[in-house]
C-alpha cells in the first residue's frame, strides 16, 4: 500500500479534529510533481539531452523569459579536435541545467517553507495534547496540596473533581493515540522530504530531518516518561506512598515548553522495584508499534548486523526477517516491535545506512491488525502480500530454449490485470534462464477456470509452459507418480509399431489419432485396432520392444524420484509385455496394461484382448488402487500423460501434468509441459537444478 493511502486510512482512526492538523502529505506530493520533478537534476534525466543545437525544452523555458546563462555563439571558431556544433551542444546542455537550477532555486525553498509550516502545526498540536494528558493525570491523582485544587495553565486554581473516565487505562490509551499521531506525521515528513530529494536530484533531506529531530514532538521524551509511569501504575508496581516527585524542573523539557506553574505530580517506583521488562504490563495492555525496516546496499553481513544491533540496543522484538542477494548487493528486511517512545532508533538507523552506503526504508504497521472497524490486515510473514483471504498458489514457468523478455512481460501483465500479487520468485535452473518458480497471492473472487484459460492462451502464444498448482504442504511431499507409457515414457505408440510390422499401419494410425483426440471412445477404438492385428506373429512384440525409444531424461527422472522415496507406476492403454519391459528398465514399482490374446499354440495374435480394457476410467481407478495400497492420499499423487484417455487420471491426481499432449488435453489439464525432457517434472515440484543434480549423482 502506498503511504498516501495508508495515511488516509490511519487518519480515519483518530478524532476528526485531529485529522485537520496532519501533515498535508498529498498536497506536498502534488507540489513536488507539478513544480519540482520537471526540473530534476538527476544525471540519469539530465543526460538524456541529446547532442543537438536545439533550444532548452519548452516546458522548462516557460519558467523564465531568458536563460539564466546566455551563450554567445557569434564568435565561435572550429577547435582543432571539435566543431562549432559541439560548442553549441555544450551551450544548449548548460542552458538546460541553468534553467532547471533557476526553477529549483525558487520552488525548493517554497516547498520547504510550506513544509516548515506543516511541521510547526504538528509540533504545536502535539505539545498541546501532551499538556492536556499531563493535566488529566494531575486531576486523576488529586490536587497537589491535598485541598482538592489543581493549577491551571493561567496560574489560577479550580476544584479537582475526578473524572470517572480519566482512569489510568484511558490515559494510557490517550498516550498511545498521540504516539500514533506523532509516528504517522513523522513518517510522512521523512517520506515527503526524501521524495523531494529524489525528484529534485538534491541531497538536503538529511539536514532537514536533523532540524526536525530537535523538536520535542519528534523525540516525544516527555510523553515516553508519562507512558512508562502509567504502565508502572497499571502493572501494580509498588509506589512510594505519600511522596510526590515534582516533574517541573529546569531540565524538564515539557515544563519549560508549557511555562506553567502547574505542579504535575507523578509516582515513582521505590528503589526495590525491578526495572527489567518483566514488570511491564501484559501484551494486551501494551500495544507496541510494529515497523518493517529494510536496508539495501553492497555490504551484506554488515547490513544484517547493523539492523539487528539497532534492534538489540532498543530492546525491540524481532518478529520476522528476509534476506535477498544480487551478487554484492543485498536487501535485508526485518519486522520489529518497538516501544513508541524509542523514536531515536530511526536516527541510529539513518546513521547506519550512511555508514554502510545503504538505502533505508521503513513502513509502519498497525499493531491492531484485527481491528474490526478498519479491517487492516497484517500477514504472518513479511514475504506475504498484505491482503486478507487470498489464495496461495505456485506457478512454474519453463521453456527449454529460455524465458524471453516478451513472455515475462506478458506474464507479468496478466498477473497485474487479475490483481495477482507476486510474493516470491525463485530461479530453478542454472545457465540460461529457462525455469522459474513464482509464489502468488490470488484474490478469492477470481475464477480459476478463467485464469487457467488465460494461462493456456499465454503458453500457446509464447511456447512457454505455466504450471499452476496450490501452494501447500503437499507440493514437495508427493509420494506416487503414475505415468502413461506411449508418447510419455517412450516416444512411440506401441500399437502403431506393431501395426507397421503387420502391414496395417495406415488404418491403425487413423483410429489411434481419433482416439487420442477424443473423437472415438477408447474401448471401441482399441477393439478396432486390435482386430486389425489378427494373425500377426507374437514375435513382433519382441522386435517392437527392442526398437522402443525412451523419452529424453525418462531414466534420469525416475532415478531421481526413487532416491527421494517415490513409488512409480506405468498405466498404459498399450500392451502388457511392453509395459513390463518399460517397468524393468526404469525401475518402476507397478505396471498395468492391456493383455493381448494369443492363439492356442502361442505363436499368433488372435485380434482380441483378455480382461478389462485399460480405458481412461480404468486408469483413474488403478491410480486410486495404487495410492490406497501405498497409503498415499490423492493430493500426494502425480499423473503424467498425453492422450484423451489420460484425462481421468490427470484429474484424479493432486497434480496432473499434460506432457506434450494433444490440444484438448492441454486445455483441460491443470499443468502442462511442452518440452522434450521429462526432467521438468522435478521443477514442477519446486526442486532447483543443484538439488536435482545432487539427487542423480548420489
Amino acid at each position: 500500500m502506498k503511504y498516501g493511502n495508508y495515511l488516509k486510512e490511519r487518519k480515519l482512526q483518530l478524532p476528526e479534529e485531529w485529522q485537520q492538523v496532519f501533515v498535508d502529505y498529498e498536497g506536498l506530493k502534488s507540489f513536488i510533481k507539478e513544480h519540482i520533478a520537471p526540473a530534476c537534476l538527476k544525471p540519469t534525466l539530465a543526460s538524456q539531452q541529446s547532442w543537438s543545437t536545439s533550444a532548452t525544452p519548452a516546458h522548462l523555458d516557460s519558467h523564465r523569459d531568458t536563460p539564466l546563462l546566455a551563450v554567445d555563439h557569434s564568435s565561435e571558431t572550429l577547435a582543432p579536435n571539435g566543431s562549432a556544433a559541439v560548442q553549441e551542444d555544450l551551450g544548449a546542455f548548460s542552458s538546460m541545467i541553468a534553467n532547471r537550477l533557476s526553477i529549483l532555486q525558487v520552488k525548493v525553498p517554497e516547498f520547504l517553507a510550506t513544509l516548515d509550516q506543516q511541521v510547526v502545526k504538528v509540533s504545536t498540536f502535539t505539545t498541546t495534547q501532551t499538556r492536556k494528558i499531563y493535566e488529566a493525570y494531575g486531576v486523576f491523582q488529586g490536587n497537589t496540596d491535598g485541598l482538592g485544587l489543581v493549577s491551571t495553565t493561567k496560574g489560577s486554581t479550580v476544584a479537582a473533581t475526578p473524572d470517572p473516565n480519566s482512569s489510568l487505562e484511558t490515559l494510557l490509551q490517550s498516550v498511545i493515540k498521540l504516539e500514533k499521531y506523532i509516528l504517522l506525521n513523522y513518517t510522512g515528513i521523512v517520506k515527503i522530504v526524501k521524495k523531494m530529494d529524489r525528484h529534485a536530484g538534491l541531497g538536503i533531506s538529511e539536514s532537514y530531518l536533523g532540524r526536525v529531530w530537535t523538536l520535542p514532538f519528534a523525540r516525544a521524551e516527555q510523553l515516553s516518561s508519562l507512558k512508562k509511569e502509567l504502565m508502572e501504575r497499571l502493572s501494580g508496581v509498588q509506589t512510594t506512598q505519600g511522596t510526590a516527585v515534582r516533574r517541573q524542573s529546569a531540565a524538564d523539557p515539557i515544563a519549560m515548553n508549557f511555562k506553567s506553574d502547574s505542579p504535575v505530580m507523578m509516582w515513582r517506583p521505590t528503589a526495590l522495584t525491578p526495572t527489567e521488562k518483566t514488570w511491564f504490563p501484559s501484551a494486551p495492555l501494551l500495544p507496541h508499534q510494529r515497523v518493517l525496516i529494510s536496508m539495501s546496499g553492497p555490504h551484506g553481513t554488515d547490513i544484517i548486523g547493523t539492523l539487528l544491533a539497532c534492534a538489540a540496543k532498543y530492546q525491540c522484538e524481532v518478529e520476522d526477517f528476509s534476506f535477498a542477494r544480487l551478487y554484492h548487493n543485498v536487501t535485508f528486511a526485518v519486522l520489529i516491535t518497538i516501544k513508541n517512545d524509542d523514536m531515536e532508533i530511526f536516527k541510529d538507523l539513518a546513521a547506519a545506512a550512511k555508514r554502510w552506503d545503504g538505502a533505508l526504508t521503513f513502513d509502519i504497521l498497525d499493531s491492531l491488525k484485527k481491528d474490526p472497524h478498519f479491517g487492516n490486515f497484517v500477514p504472518k510473514s513479511i514475504e506475504d502480500a498484505p491482503y486478507e483471504g487470498r489464495l496461495k498458489y505456485t506457478a512454474t514457468v519453463l521453456c527449454q530454449h529460455g524465458l524471453t523478455s516478451a513472455f515475462l512481460s506478458d506474464w507479468t501483465q496478466l498477473l497485474l490485470e487479475n490483481k495477482i500479487s507476486v510474493e516470491k520468485m525463485v530461479r530453478l535452473n542454472e545457465g540460461q534462464l529457462s525455469c522459474a518458480d513464482y509464489k502468488l497471492s490470488i484474490p478469492p473472487t477470481l475464477s480459476m477456470d478463467s485464469l487457467r484459460e488465460s494461462l493456456f492462451q499465454l503458453s500457446a502464444a509464447h511456447g512457454t509452459d505455466v504450471a499452476l498448482q496450490p501452494y501447500d504442504v503437499f507440493r514437495k511431499h508427493k509420494r506416487l507418480v503414475v505415468f502413461d507409457m506411449d508418447s510419455t515414457l517412450i516416444q512411440q505408440e506401441v500399437i502403431d509399431e506393431i501395426a507397421r510390422h503387420a502391414g496395417v499401419m495406415e488404418k491403425v494410425s487413423e483410429i489411434t489419432e481419433a482416439a487420442m483426440n477424443g473423437e472415438i471412445d477408447f474401448k471401441e477404438s482399441l477393439k478396432r485396432r486390435v482386430a486389425l492385428l489378427k494373425g500377426t506373429p507374437v514375435s513382433v512384440l519382441e522386435v517392437v520392444r527392442d526398437q522402443l525409444t525412451f523419452t529424453e531424461d525418462a531414466l534420469y527422472l525416475c532415478r531421481a524420484l526413487k532416491k527421494i522415496g517415490f513409488k512409480l507406476a506405468v498405466i498404459s492403454g498399450g500392451f502388457m509385455p511392453l509395459a513390463l519391459h518399460v517397468k524393468n528398465i526404469l525401475g518402476l514399482d507397478y505396471a498395468f496394461a492391456n493383455q493381448l490374446k494369443v492363439s492356442p499354440d502361442g505363436l499368433y495374435l488372435t485380434g482380441e484382448t483378455i480382461g478389462p480394457i485399460v480405458s481412461g476410467e480404468r486408469k483413474a481407478e488403478l491410480l486410486e488402487v495404487i495410492a490406497q495400497a501405498e497409503s498415499v492420499t490423492l493430493d500426494q499423487v502425480i499423473a503424467v500423460g498425453d492422450g484423451a484417455n489420460d484425462l481421468w487420471m490427470l484429474a484424479k491426481a493432486g497434480l496432473g501434468i499434460a506432457f506434450n499432449a494433444k490440444p484438448r488435453v492441454q486445455q483441460k489439464a491443470r499443468a502442462r509441459i511442452n518440452q522434450k525432457s521429462l526432467k521438468y517434472v522435478l521443477y514442477l515440484l519446486g526442486y532447483e537444478e543443484a538439488e536435482i543434480r545432487q539427487l542423480t549423482n548420489s
